[in-house]
């Protein structure tokens, strides 16, 4: 049954417009409350992010939730990864998160966890979504809910991201930039990185609640890139605003990027016989990971774009690793969901063991050109009805062989069909990706 307000990945909109709204967030956190006082007993944990609109929606669920019986635990501005974490190990009802993760800040969303620290499952969110078209009630005053601040929330957090790597293992002299995107890692990531040893240089750790993801973190790495040449640094990580994504910068001021980072991730496990299950990539990740992984006996199954989509073929296979190339990495034998710190973490702990440079590392696995090009419609087409559309690809794929991919789709979330290219030449490469995008567009308008 097709969800009103749930997307992929929670509700997610601009501030002030439908749903985003804080009379909305004041029904959801009603809603959710009903949902979980039908199982008892307990609280939620709400957190956020960084933006000045959080404070009003951690307000508004805060008091959905007391009107519903909940008690709740707030827990400040945290990253993403640590509220699923704290759920799990709080024995919270649910975790509910404030976040438009790398979305600007005039945007902003949420998200839910389940008791064991993953997405709420689907008979779930339609419960959720039986409530918000109910009517509002209050439970009796005496069972209205209560409110507390859980005061050692990031302590937590930072002491299980650190045991997340062998607590023997000295990072003394390696000089890390860290770029936060003045989001919710700003307080977490430099004490992490700085307690296992490192020297840590911070930029994007200044919220005011209007900088979050502006020029910085993981979708603007450029400030990052500048930093660590400049400061002469073994590396730069970048986590996004609500941290479960994480892209990285070598020494010589080049982007290793989330497919990259898995490939490292992979190469790790496989050195400690720990990976015997395939990596789960998606449509998107590069070609040339594929070929890497496969060069260690490591297959490589692909998901539908979506992290949510990732957890679930990790789930079907038994895998313990997985993710996209904008960095959003899962390593479930360490956690329950996408994380950026932990991510960068295992990274870490390879160059430690094998005394290789991140730019080492990453020389393992040659990534392939790949052209994205963006066309917007005006409405959904369903591109395997039109002809001239998949002449025109199996033409291009003629071109390519088996050395190449193409890809196209419709975005879930814009109106826009998104045309894919990958290759090893890279001037072949992008000729078809224009001549395709011109062939969607006249066969589209015709």
């Amino acid at each position: 049954m097709a969800k009103k307000y749930f997307g992929t990945d929670g509700i997610r909109g601009k501030v002030g417009e439908a749903p985003i709204t804080a009379d909305f967030f004041l029904k959801l956190g009603w809603a959710v409350g009903r949902v979980f006082a039908n199982e008892g007993k307990g609280f939620v944990l709400v957190g956020k992010d960084t933006r000045i609109s959080g404070y009003m929606f951690e307000s508004a669920l805060e008091a959905g939730l007391s009107a519903a019986g909940v008690d709740t635990r707030l827990l400040g501005p945290m990253p993403t990864p640590a509220i699923a974490y704290l759920t799990r190990t709080l024995r919270a009802k649910a975790g509910i998160v404030i976040s438009a993760s790398h979305n600007p800040y005039y945007d902003n969303g949420v998200k839910f966890f389940s008791v064991e620290g993953t997405k709420l499952p689907d008979d779930l969110e339609h419960q959720i979504e039986a409530y918000l078209d109910a009517p509002i009630t209050t439970v009796d005053s005496a069972n209205l809910g209560k409110a507390k601040r859980v005061v050692d929330a990031a302590g937590r957090y930072i002491e299980f991201c650190k045991a997340t790597i062998p607590a023997g293992l000295d990072f003394k002299g390696l000089k890390i930039v860290l770029d936060c995107a003045n989001g919710a890692t700003y307080h977490i990531a430099p004490h992490v990185f700085s307690e296992i040893g490192a020297e840590v240089i911070k930029i994007g750790c200044e919220p005011n609640g209007l900088n979050i993801n502006d020029n910085c973190g993981s979708t603007k790495p450029n400030n990052l890139i500048a930093k660590v040449l400049e400061q002469q640094a073994d590396l730069g990580i970048a986590f996004d605003g609500d941290g479960d994504r994480v892209v990285m910068v070598d020494h010589k001021g080049e982007i290793v990027d989330g497919d990259e980072l898995i490939y490292i991730i992979a190469q790790s496990r496989l050195a400690k016989n720990q990976l015997n299950t395939p990596v789960i990539g998606t449509l998107m990740s590069n070609l040339g990971m594929e070929k890497a992984l496969a060069e260690l006996n490591i297959s490589l199954l692909r998901a539908q774009v979506g992290d949510r989509y990732v957890m679930e073929m990790l789930t079907e296979h038994k895998g313990i690793l997985g993710g996209e190339n904008s960095g959003h990495i899962i390593c479930l034998d360490k956690t329950t969901t996408g994380d950026g710190i932990v991510a960068a973490l295992q990274v870490l702990e390879q160059m430690h063991e094998t005394g290789k440079s991140l730019h080492e590392l990453k020389s393992g696995m040659q990534k392939y050109p790949q052209i994205l090009l963006n066309i917007k419609v005006a409405q959904k087409v369903n591109l395997a009805e039109i002809p001239a559309i998949q002449k025109s690809v199996a033409a291009a794929e003629q071109v390519l062989g088996k050395n190449g991919r193409i890809l196209l789709r419709a975005s879930g979330t814009e109106p826009l069909i998104r045309v894919m290219v990958e290759g090893s030449d890279e001037k072949t490469v992008t000729a078809l990706a224009q001549q395709l995008a011109e062939d969607v567009k006249n066969a589209i308008i015709a």
